[in-house]
């Protein structure tokens, strides 16, 4: 008796996700201390000035990450916030203003840009966008010069255009997640709310929204984590300079462009050292912006 009940099927199956969740915290204990081995170089020779130096020569063997952090940052946290509040207002008009066959059908075809491989939106970039954005620049470049932001040469390629990529690559990662949730809200709040004469748009920011708030938050994060690992499309339509752009219009790097860049290219051992420690870098700041996005959506989730 005491057999099969070890050897249960739910026992079993207890087991191997007892076995994959600790093998899966191990691969990635295993990466971060693979990192930290073979960026020791870097790490002896810069120690912390490599976090706040924006010199960035291989031939010289002088190697800073200041200006690949910001490039990141600034991609990222800036695609994002532009992606969510589209995110919002393409999820509820899905869940509230058409019917259900074209929601479905709509649904799909966002999802499917999921699915494009970032090389392609990459290609997409240098063919389309950039052209469209040097026209901008060059608008804004002839007509607004005195202003100091628009005093910039118009190359099309930059911050801005790796920004309005991102935006598009993460906007199907938060509108599934947020229009799910929207589908779980009670349909006894929505009507309690017509019922007492609420409009529908009332409905949706005093109802709906805050029902919803921890699945914003979770379409935030994995939209944030997303964004911060990308590097095809990204190095493609960023301009790939070693330097802190002065404006959205410059080009730059970012910590996973410059690697892709640079990574088969390097000679020297301190070079690759360094390379890998930029590699570092990316993973504690993905670490650390999932650790706190948890933080932030635990917290929503109680208030709720």
């Amino acid at each position: 008796m005491m057999m099969k009940k070890l050897c249960s099927s739910d026992n079993i199956y207890s087991f191997l996700l007892y076995i994959s969740g600790i093998f899966l915290i191990l691969i990635v204990i295993f990466i971060f201390i693979d990192l930290i081995i073979s960026s020791i170089p870097s790490i002896k020779a810069f120690n912390l000035s490599f976090l706040v130096k924006s010199i960035w020569d291989p031939v010289r063997n002088e190697f800073g990450a200041l200006p690949f952090i910001i490039g990141t940052l600034l991609t990222s946290f800036l695609a994002v916030i532009i992606a969510t509040p589209l995110s919002i207002g393409s999820a509820i008009l899905l869940d509230e203003y058409v019917s259900s066959r074209i929601s479905n059908m709509l649904s799909s075809l966002i999802e499917l840009l999921a699915a494009i491989p970032s090389v392609v939106y990459g290609l997409w970039g240098i063919f389309v966008l950039v052209p469209a954005m040097r026209s901008l620049e060059k608008f804004l470049y002839t007509h607004f010069r005195f202003i100091p932001f628009f005093n910039s040469e118009p190359y099309g390629v930059g911050v801005l255009t790796a920004i309005v990529i991102l935006c598009i690559m993460i906007i199907p990662y938060s509108l599934s997640i947020i229009r799910e949730v929207l589908k779980l809200v009670p349909k006894d709040q929505k009507e309690a709310g017509y019922a007492l004469g609420a409009t529908k748009w009332e409905v949706i920011s005093k109802i709906k929204i805050p029902y919803i708030r921890s699945g914003i938050f979770a379409g935030i994060g994995l939209s944030l984590g997303r964004a911060l690992g990308e590097t095809m499309a990204v190095t493609m339509v960023i301009g790939n300079r070693n330097a802190i752009p002065k404006t959205l219009f410059d080009p730059a790097n970012t910590l996973a462009s410059v690697i892709a860049n640079e990574f088969t290219e390097a000679t020297s051992s301190l070079h690759i050292s360094s390379l890998i420690e930029l590699g570092l870098i990316l993973f504690i700041i993905t670490f650390i912006t999932n650790f706190i996005m948890r933080l932030i959506l635990r917290k929503v989730s109680i208030k709720r």
